[in-house]
Protein backbone atom coordinates (compact mmCIF):
# COMPACT_ATOMS: atom_id res chain seq x y z
CA UNK A 1 0.00 0.00 0.00
CA UNK A 2 1.79 3.10 -1.27
CA UNK A 3 1.16 6.65 -0.14
CA UNK A 4 -0.31 5.99 3.29
CA UNK A 5 0.03 8.52 6.08
CA UNK A 6 1.29 7.48 9.51
CA UNK A 7 -2.01 7.62 11.40
CA UNK A 8 -3.75 5.55 8.73
CA UNK A 9 -0.89 3.03 8.78
CA UNK A 10 -1.08 2.70 12.58
CA UNK A 11 -4.83 2.09 12.43
CA UNK A 12 -4.48 -0.47 9.63
CA UNK A 13 -1.77 -2.28 11.56
CA UNK A 14 -3.93 -2.53 14.69
CA UNK A 15 -6.92 -3.61 12.62
CA UNK A 16 -4.89 -6.38 10.99
CA UNK A 17 -3.39 -7.55 14.27
CA UNK A 18 -6.80 -7.66 15.95
CA UNK A 19 -8.35 -9.51 13.01
CA UNK A 20 -5.51 -12.04 12.89
CA UNK A 21 -5.86 -12.71 16.62
CA UNK A 22 -9.67 -12.54 16.56
CA UNK A 23 -9.64 -9.77 19.17
CA UNK A 24 -12.39 -7.15 19.30
CA UNK A 25 -11.50 -3.55 20.02
CA UNK A 26 -13.16 -3.70 23.47
CA UNK A 27 -10.97 -6.67 24.38
CA UNK A 28 -7.88 -4.86 23.10
CA UNK A 29 -8.76 -1.91 25.33
CA UNK A 30 -9.17 -4.13 28.41
CA UNK A 31 -5.92 -5.98 27.73
CA UNK A 32 -4.11 -2.67 27.22
CA UNK A 33 -5.47 -0.77 30.20
CA UNK A 34 -7.12 1.94 28.11
CA UNK A 35 -10.76 2.82 27.71
CA UNK A 36 -12.71 1.38 24.77
CA UNK A 37 -13.40 4.97 23.70
CA UNK A 38 -9.64 5.47 23.31
CA UNK A 39 -9.43 2.58 20.85
CA UNK A 40 -12.57 3.56 18.94
CA UNK A 41 -11.44 7.19 18.80
CA UNK A 42 -8.12 6.09 17.34
CA UNK A 43 -9.97 4.16 14.62
CA UNK A 44 -12.01 7.24 13.64
CA UNK A 45 -10.69 8.57 10.30
CA UNK A 46 -11.54 12.14 11.34
CA UNK A 47 -9.04 11.99 14.19
CA UNK A 48 -5.62 12.82 12.81
CA UNK A 49 -3.32 12.22 15.78
CA UNK A 50 -2.56 9.31 18.07
CA UNK A 51 -0.14 9.37 20.97
CA UNK A 52 2.87 7.12 21.02
CA UNK A 53 1.93 6.25 24.63
CA UNK A 54 -1.37 4.83 23.36
CA UNK A 55 0.42 2.86 20.65
CA UNK A 56 2.78 1.42 23.28
CA UNK A 57 -0.07 0.44 25.61
CA UNK A 58 -1.93 -1.25 22.75
CA UNK A 59 1.23 -3.11 21.75
CA UNK A 60 1.60 -4.27 25.35
CA UNK A 61 -2.00 -5.48 25.24
CA UNK A 62 -1.21 -7.48 22.11
CA UNK A 63 1.97 -8.81 23.75
CA UNK A 64 4.24 -7.39 21.05
CA UNK A 65 7.04 -4.87 21.24
CA UNK A 66 6.69 -1.48 19.67
CA UNK A 67 9.57 -2.49 17.37
CA UNK A 68 7.57 -5.52 16.18
CA UNK A 69 4.56 -3.28 15.63
CA UNK A 70 6.43 -0.86 13.36
CA UNK A 71 8.35 -3.65 11.57
CA UNK A 72 5.77 -3.87 8.80
CA UNK A 73 5.67 -2.84 5.15
CA UNK A 74 2.95 -0.29 5.97
CA UNK A 75 5.61 1.88 7.60
CA UNK A 76 8.17 1.56 4.80
CA UNK A 77 6.13 3.47 2.22
CA UNK A 78 4.71 6.38 4.19
CA UNK A 79 3.96 9.70 2.55
CA UNK A 80 6.05 12.65 3.64
CA UNK A 81 3.86 14.71 5.96
CA UNK A 82 5.01 18.33 5.77
CA UNK A 83 2.26 20.88 6.19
Amino acid sequence: MVGVQIKEAVVLRFQRLCAARKIRYNELAVRSGVTPSTVYSMMDPVRKDISIQTVKKLCDGLDITITEFFDDDLFRTLEQEIY
